[in-house]
């Protein structure tokens, strides 16, 4: 007999934090690209709690990219699904509503651009992974190569990737004397939001320079940080949210009590009210944004390629290790030198906090999960302070040290997921005793010619590396 499923018609439970607001009353005012785990645990959380503090046309129009499962998940729980929040002495749940349609854009382009173009939608927001913005890694702008990029820029009218939906959607509302909406990013690049206008900027001039400089007068592109750490869900992830609704959510996510969200208050059609769910608007998020990729993402990517050295499944269980843990704090000190001061935070605090985050026994988060796409994760993490600590003066031994883990854990387990996996391999297989990491270096627009010159610190790595047979 097949498990009722959570959907409208669903009574919940007291106990369980429902929608409280009238999710048919709700109309589509977010455009928003990549249904994964952390847009269902971040940006949507935030979204409903807005709409419970001030009502308004902010629903969520969910659009993944390639894959149809997510979408027929949505559709199946009538665009319901549950949000467990692990505290160490049990879960609490809480159900989302704040998502009205969903989309597959692999199979329905022309619904998605008829939302884009169309005037309620406001704002576009993203979470669709560094890799998939088709950024080069030496020129900054567009890389021709990267294969979205290379069929929108063929063929702009039936676009395939973010920025061209982006690109496409906002010559649709030009054409139809239509204010262009404002895109918010939210995923880990540096000065997000200015990175995305570049690109953007980059394709619709290719297309039309007039619509180019349209989107640069009009247009906004506000820089985000966002923190909240969301694993994968599991099937004892689904088993517990179960338990607590008393129907079957697949879609059922699991995440920690934290979150965060730093915004640039730089929107042309207004915005939602997500400060209610406790949103920071601040005129530059620079600071926020370098205090977390390189505390938090930063010691994160160390603690997983450690955790794959040593046969350790998820974050947690590295940090019951004492002698890792201290590696994951030495790794934190280093960074914070690096940093300037950060309006209203305690950065010791921070610290401290994020090693009790990476503890959390309720908080399942893989290591191989965090170990994907390390060669798009690095620059930002890992290489940016290390340049910053040798202009300083510095050894930069802590980050050396990280990429030396790197390189050990590539050679360790050739089956990496990076979009340059078949360079990282190529490189993993070589055996160069004199100089153990130049293979790694040799891989073009892998590394900064800074870093690449900076003898000593390359020392440093295959310092690190000869620690890993």
């Amino acid at each position: 007999m097949t498990s009722p499923r959570l959907s409208s018609a669903t009574e919940l439970p007291s106990s369980v934090s429902a929608p409280a607001y009238d999710r048919g009353a709700l109309g589509p005012g977010i455009v928003h690209l990549g249904i994964g785990a952390f847009h269902r645990a971040h940006q949507a959380v935030y979204t409903q709690r807005a709409l419970q503090a001030e009502f308004g046309p902010w629903g969520i129009v969910a659009v993944n990219l390639r894959s149809p499962e997510p979408v027929q998940a949505l559709a199946e729980q009538d665009g319901l699904y549950s949000v467990l929040m692990g505290e160490r002495d049990g879960d609490q749940a809480e159900v989302i509503g704040a998502t009205i349609d969903w989309i597959c854009a692999a199979e329905q382009r022309d619904q998605v651009l008829a939302y884009l173009a169309d005037p309620q939608i406001r704002i576009v927001t993203l979470t669709v992974s560094e890799k998939a913005y088709g950024l080069h890694p030496g020129t900054g702008g567009l890389d021709p190569a990267h294969p979205a990029i290379a069929a929108d820029l063929q063929n702009p009218q039936a676009p395939v990737g973010a920025v061209g939906f982006l690109v496409k959607g906002l010559a649709l509302r030009q054409a139809r004397n239509v204010p262009p909406f404002t895109v918010l990013c939210c995923d880990n690049l540096p000065a997000n939001g200015r990175v995305v206008r570049r690109l953007v900027l980059d394709m619709a001039e290719r297309r039309d320079p007039e619509l180019a400089r349209w989107i640069a007068e009009q247009g906004a592109f506000p820089c985000s940080m966002v923190d909240r750490i969301v694993p994968a869900a599991t099937d004892d992830t689904r088993q517990r949210a179960a338990e607590l609704l008393g129907v079957e959510d697949r879609l059922a996510i699991e995440t920690e009590p934290f979150i965060q969200w730093i915004i640039e208050d730089k929107f042309v059609s207004g915005r939602p009210q997500w400060e209610a769910g406790g949103a920071v608007f601040v005129k530059d998020v620079e600071p926020y944004e370098k205090m977390k990729l390189r505390l938090l993402n930063g010691s994160h990517t160390l603690i997983a390629h450690l955790g794959i050295l040593h046969g350790l499944d998820y974050v947690r269980d590295v940090m019951t290790m004492p002698a890792l843990a201290a590696e994951a704090k030495r790794h934190m000190q280093a960074a914070v030198t690096t940093l300037d001061p950060v309006s209203g935070i305690d950065l010791d605090a921070y610290m401290q906090q994020l090693l009790e985050r990476f503890a959390n026994p309720r908080i399942a988060h893989r290591n191989i999960q965090i170990a994907m796409d390390t060669s798009q994760k690095l620059p930002q993490r890992i290489l940016a302070p290390a340049m910053d600590a040798l202009a300083a003066g510095g050894n930069g031994a802590a980050f050396a040290k990280a990429v030396g883990v790197w390189f050990a854990s590539l050679r360790q387990r050739m089956d990496c997921n990076d979009p340059r996996r078949e360079e990282l391999v190529a490189a993993a297989q070589e055996n160069d005793p004199a100089d153990p990491s130049a293979p790694f270096f040799r891989i073009e627009g892998l590394f900064p010619v800074e870093l690449i010159k900076a003898r000593a610190w390359r020392d440093l790595v295959n310092a690190e590396l000869a620690n890993w047979p």
